[in-house]
């Protein structure tokens, strides 16, 4: 056996070809359904999976205000942010998340399971993320994806 003709095949940007999904967050856990959405946007699905090339897909995400949190997390959980100013650091749970901006508590959870790094911030630019079943990527024609 020719040791030599199996060669590691490393996905390339040029040559990969992204596909456009559609998922429904609709009475989802929020993070079971972060974790599928993560694995989607870092390409772990793909059988072209090179750890540092972009290789997932896109992911729309329709009905981010209908999701789903388990035992007291909707008021018991908190998210921490900070202004940069002395005394500037602000908490909110998830409920009065939701009804402010639905798409913001699953965009916290999924950019959490992703690199810190610079390739972690270039995928979190092909999650699109909208609170009603109303999106602006018809002409995309989004596969529509179950978990």
């Amino acid at each position: 056996m020719d040791t030599l003709s199996y060669k590691t095949i490393s996905a390339k940007k040029e040559t990969l070809k992204k596909e456009w999904l559609l998922v429904d967050a609709e009475n989802q856990v929020l993070g079971r359904f972060s974790s599928n959405v993560a694995k989607i946007l870092r390409g772990k699905t793909r059988t072209d999976f090179t750890p540092h090339v972009d290789t997932g897909d896109n992911v729309i995400v329709i009905n981010a205000s209908k999701i789903r949190l388990t035992g007291k997390k909707m008021t018991d959980k908190e998210y921490i942010t900070y202004t940069g100013y002395p005394g500037g650091q602000r908490f909110t749970n998830p409920k009065a998340l939701l009804a402010k901006a639905p798409d913001r508590v699953i965009e916290k959870a999924v950019k959490g399971m992703l690199p810190k790094t610079k390739l972690g911030d270039a995928i979190m630019r092909h999650l699109f993320i909208y609170a009603g079943s109303e999106h602006p990527h018809q002409a995309q024609n989004p596969k529509v994806i179950k978990f």
